[in-house]
């Protein structure tokens, strides 16, 4: 007897489920009365059945492959309802609801939204068409669902007819944003913009950029890979291959295709992370026949399959290697999990999904926890007739409290309340018992702009209809013996980081970098990427920066070029380094030694001054030109050879300015001193009387050194009021600065040293001539050989500067200031040293005189031999002897000074050597 009463529920079910669509009332799969009803769309059923009579007729066939995770969606909404009618948020006003089962299809999901599209208590459910919907009722004021983006992007074009408010707790797509393609569609979770992008940040972060993509060849699996695309290429990650899988497992090529999916991460050996945007029983399939080919990656799990119990629970799912998800926040499902503790104690009456599971319970029940889930999964409506005879009605409340997706459950709860809050809003200045108080449109305006409190926080829509309630990131682990799903990160989706809970699950997420996912070997720092020929840019070699360039981190595109020139970096550098100063130190030994010949220079001036200051009353020193004069000559020399120490050590820029100044005014203060001497000289000892008129007239000594120096000075004047000398930073050397003075107008300088080198000219012409003076005092020959070792010097000089470079360029300087100034100063002042030291008998008045005088008697003779063949020439001159001194009258004893005019010959003997003696005292006064 016990066995007839369970057989005949058994056979009620049977027949109820086998012949579920034989009128519009049996469509509904769930439902309950209510003031105000709300629709519901879940694919509790994983496909739609075809028939395969010929032709196909429109019938909407029976579904399979029931889905427990979307029937718990269903009954956490039934629950919420339930909630809501048992508390005071509505203050009497009841909640009823019509849940649909759209099977994951399209066209059964349409044929229910035509339903809810029904005018409110007509008999025969018609949509009424009107150009104006804003007084119609229809039968539901708002619809929560559908579970794939795919099917609410097609219901919600229905329902924006008459503004209907549709609340997704699951439809993710990035599309369903738009408010005006889709105006009337909410959801409670966020766009998969924030998940994409959540995607790449994990991927990024990980240290991968080499990845394939499987997803599901419908709308929300073309729209989550190129919002992944997008996202992918902003944080440098590149996309290997992409694998559609057909959206329906009825699809004939479905099984091939991912046979080759399969087969294309087994080929592909350098990508080692796969993302996978796929609902749950695509999913399953893959794995299952991943792990027969013992697959091994980082999986990517989308929001659909992240937490599926279904999938976590495959024999040997953790050969497939790490599993990391992004799954929606989850809050307090408490309330949810007791229900359903007592979910075997409701009546069935109403509620088809409650009513197979049963059934389902009672075909499957001698099986073990998978293959129990997996016979459950594979039962259709069809199949259930035939064998749910004969089974015996078992309970396993354990099965369902283990398939909950918290996130979804949440998200559901929270789109009915969202709605709840809604209606309160429009029910508070009206009697919301009649069905007609507000229309669905005036729902959808308070739905903008409801505030739902959930655990202690106020959510609201945005401007999208979406609410942003942020990602878990799970990691799917092994502890023991069972894989479990555990939270190992949080992702804010307003700053777009990654919060953990504590230094664990960090860890955690650090050890995601051991895994390599790369198309090229990381890039060290000193190196950059260098694309080959390749579509990706993920693929390329690693070259070394190059000089004065560097990069500081890993895979870099390219290297930092050092910013300022004060900075150098070498081949292959991860940083840059700061340039030496270089110039010509006090340390360097060749400045040293310019030094120690300077220092010398200076000792032998000031010996040299010692020398004649105690030799002053000398004939030497006295033909010297005196006292004054050497002094003038000697400080000259002192303050160039001053001068070379303003070209060592760090230029700055009072030392070049000074130190060419310094040189060009002393060096022309002591050519012009030699020029008065030359001068001196020459008039003192020729006989021209032309040349002794001319020299006369411009032998102005102290007008001649104070014009001549002074234009030296104007010239500097104007050089450094212009065109100034400056500190300079010479880059030509690649890791070194070099400071040298830059003579800011190469003209002035050149104008400076072409005046030294005028000067230095006309007193080598004036020397020059002069040259043939006593053997004993030759001065002039001195000063002719001085002039040269100058001319000499700077003529080296100017090839030499031009083509040299570097630190010791102000060491080419020195050198030639130097030789120069040595030359000068050995020529006009050794020789008189010498004589001074150690020829004293010739340092006499009366060995100067003698010596004069030997030298006038050969001038004179000289001359009378040269008259005396002039006139043996000249057949008509004729030449008489003077009897009286016709020329001036000498200084010395009345004396005649004899000299040779034009035309008059000087016949007869030779002068007597009174004469020449008178002749020497006057060299010597001249002198």
């Amino acid at each position: 007897m016990a066995f007839i009463i369970f057989l005949i529920p058994c056979f009620v079910i049977s027949t109820d489920v086998a012949f579920s669509c034989q009128n519009t009332d049996d469509f509904v799969s769930a439902s309950s009365p209510g003031d105000i009803v709300i629709g519901g769309l879940f694919a509790v059923h994983s496909e739609m059945l075809h028939p395969e009579e010929y032709p196909i007729k429109p019938v909407i066939q029976n579904c399979a492959g029931f889905e427990v995770q979307i029937f718990l969606q269903a009954l956490a909404m039934i629950h919420a309802i339930e909630m809501i009618n048992n508390s005071t948020l509505l203050s009497g006003v009841s909640l009823g609801y019509e849940i649909y089962d759209t099977c994951a299809e399209v066209t059964k999901a349409m044929a229910s939204a035509l339903r809810f599209l029904a005018k409110f208590n007509s008999s025969e459910d018609v949509v009424e068409f009107k150009c104006n919907y804003s007084d119609y009722n229809p039968r539901v004021k708002a619809v929560t669902g559908a579970s794939y983006s795919e099917v609410s992007m097609a219901v919600s074009r229905l329902l924006a007819l008459q503004l209907i408010p549709q609340v997704s707790p699951s439809s993710s797509a990035e599309i369903l944003s738009d408010k005006i393609r889709f105006p009337s569609f909410f959801r409670t979770i966020p766009s998969d913009f924030h998940q994409t992008r959540a995607m790449a940040h994990l991927i990024s972060e990980s240290g991968w950029n080499w990845i394939g993509v499987i997803a599901t060849d419908d709308d929300n699996g073309r729209f989550a890979l190129e919002s992944f695309g997008i996202q992918a290429m902003a944080n440098n990650v590149c996309i290997a291959f992409k694998e559609m899988l057909p959206a329906y497992l009825s699809d004939n090529t479905f099984h091939t295709k991912v046979d080759h999916a399969v087969e294309k991460i087994v080929r592909e050996t350098r990508v080692n992370v796969i993302v996978v945007f796929m609902r749950q029983f695509h999913v399953f399939k893959l794995f299952k026949k991943a792990i027969e080919r013992n697959v091994n990656k980082v999986w990517i799990a989308s929001d659909n399959w992240s937490s599926a119990v279904r999938i976590s629970t495959i024999p040997n799912i953790k050969q497939l290697g790490t599993i990391v998800g992004f799954g929606f926040k989850s809050g307090d499902i408490s309330t949810f999990r007791d229900s359903l503790e007592n979910l075997h104690e409701k009546p069935t009456t109403n509620n088809k999904f409650l009513r197979e599971y049963i059934m389902l319970l009672s075909v499957c029940a001698h099986l073990e926890y998978h293959d129990f889930q997996t016979c459950i999964s594979n039962q259709s409506q069809d199949d259930l007739l035939r064998n749910a005879e004969n089974k015996h009605q078992i309970w396993r409340a354990d099965f369902l409290t283990a398939n909950i997706e918290p996130g979804f459950i949440h998200s559901t709860i929270l789109a009915v309340y969202a709605i709840a809050h809604a209606i309160k809003g429009r029910c508070k200045d009206r009697n919301c018992k009649d069905p007609n108080a507000f229309t669905p449109w005036e729902l959808l305006e308070e739905l903008k702009n409801v505030t739902v409190i959930d655990d202690d926080k106020e959510i609201k829509f945005n401007s999208n209809g979406d609410m942003s309630t942020g990602y878990d990131v799970l990691l799917w682990k092994e502890i023991e013996g069972h894989m479990e799903i555990t939270t190992m990160a949080e992702y804010d989706t307003k700053n777009g980081g990654f919060i953990f809970e504590d230094e664990e699950r960090k860890q955690e997420f650090l050890d995601l970098k051991k895994v390599q996912s790369t198309c090229s070997q990381h890039c060290r720092p000193g190196q950059m990427k260098k694309i080959i020929q390749s579509p990706h840019t993920c693929c390329y070699e690693c070259v070394y920066c190059p000089e004065n360039h560097y990069s500081n981190q890993t895979d870099m595109d390219y290297c930092y070029r050092c910013s300022n020139k004060t900075y150098w970096a070498p081949v292959n550098s991860t940083t840059c380094y700061r340039k030496t100063i270089h110039f010509l130190a006090w340390t360097d030994w060749f400045a040293i030694f310019l030094l120690l010949l300077s220092a010398f220079g200076v000792v032998l001036v000031l010996s040299i001054g010692v020398v004649f200051t105690k030799n002053l009353n000398t004939p030497v020193v006295k033909a010297s030109g005196g006292l004054t004069v050497c002094y003038i000559i000697l400080f000259s020399h002192l303050l160039i050879f001053l001068s070379t120490i303003f070209f060592i050590d760090e230029p700055t820029e009072f030392k070049c300015k000074t130190r060419q100044t310094l040189f060009g005014i002393s060096f022309s203060l002591c050519v012009s001193c030699i020029l008065i001497k030359s001068l001196k000289i020459l008039l003192a000892f020729s006989f021209d009387p032309k040349l002794q008129n001319f020299l006369r007239c411009i032998y102005k000594p102290i007008p001649i050194v104070v014009i001549c120096t002074g234009i030296q000075v104007v010239i500097c004047i104007f050089w450094l009021i212009f065109r100034a000398p400056f500190v300079k930073q010479n880059f030509s050397i690649p890791r070194a600065i070099i400071l040298e003075c830059n003579e800011g107008s190469i003209v002035a300088f050149g104008i400076m040293l072409g005046y030294i080198a005028a000067l230095a000219f006309i007193c080598f012409i004036f020397a020059f001539k002069g040259r043939k003076l006593p053997e004993n005092y030759n001065e002039a020959k001195f000063i002719t050989f001085g002039m040269l070792i100058y001319f000499i010097a700077w003529i080296v000089f100017i090839p030499v500067y031009a083509t040299t470079f570097g630190i010791y360029l102000p060491a080419v300087e020195i050198i030639v200031v130097l030789i120069s100034n040595y030359g000068i100063l050995c020529c006009t002042f050794l020789p008189k040293c010498y004589i001074i030291i150690y020829k004293q008998e010739t340092n006499t008045k009366s060995a100067f005189l003698k010596m004069i005088y030997t030298y006038s008697s050969k001038s004179a003779s000289s001359v009378a031999v040269s008259q005396i063949s002039l006139d043996s020439k000249s057949s008509s001159s004729r030449a008489t002897i003077s009897d009286s001194c016709t020329s001036q009258k000498s200084a010395v004893n009345g004396n005649c000074h004899f000299q040779v005019q034009q035309q008059r010959l000087v016949r007869g003997t030779v002068p007597p050597k009174s004469t020449a003696r008178t002749v020497a005292r006057k060299r010597i006064s001249s002198i």
